[in-house]
């Protein structure tokens, strides 16, 4: 685990119950948070969800397989699955991994939701 850290759990915010935001590193200590939180949102099969990387710092190969997994799931049964906010560091690791060619991702939280479901 990185120094800078932070293992906070994610949490979800009634006023936008298809974003789940994220914050700090997302490894492997928190990828089984993230994938709880991402399970509860998949069950109610939103037509879309929208991850907020905004304030995240890193993601390991932990971190990109939750997110990978749960875009399946979310692909399978119809609905469309949402990066929004990479800051640098992120799309560094997102462009390296080739993973920005198959996450749809957005500059905000809000163009995500404004997107064309189609």
């Amino acid at each position: 685990m990185r120094e800078n850290a932070s293992p906070s759990a994610p949490v979800l915010h009634p006023d936008r119950p298809n974003v789940l935001p994220l914050e700090g590193d997302i490894d492997l200590h928190v990828s089984p948070a993230v994938t709880e939180s991402l399970t509860a949102m998949i069950r109610k099969e939103p037509k879309r969800i929208v991850v907020d990387l905004s304030r995240a710092t890193y993601i390991d190969s932990a971190g990109l397989a939750v997110l990978i997994i749960a875009m399946q799931e979310v692909e399978a049964y119809g609905g469309k699955f949402f990066l929004s906010g990479l800051q640098e560091t992120l799309r560094s690791i997102f462009e390296t991994s080739r993973l920005e060619r198959v996450f749809r991702i957005f500059p905000d939280v809000d163009a995500a939701l404004a997107a064309s479901t189609a």
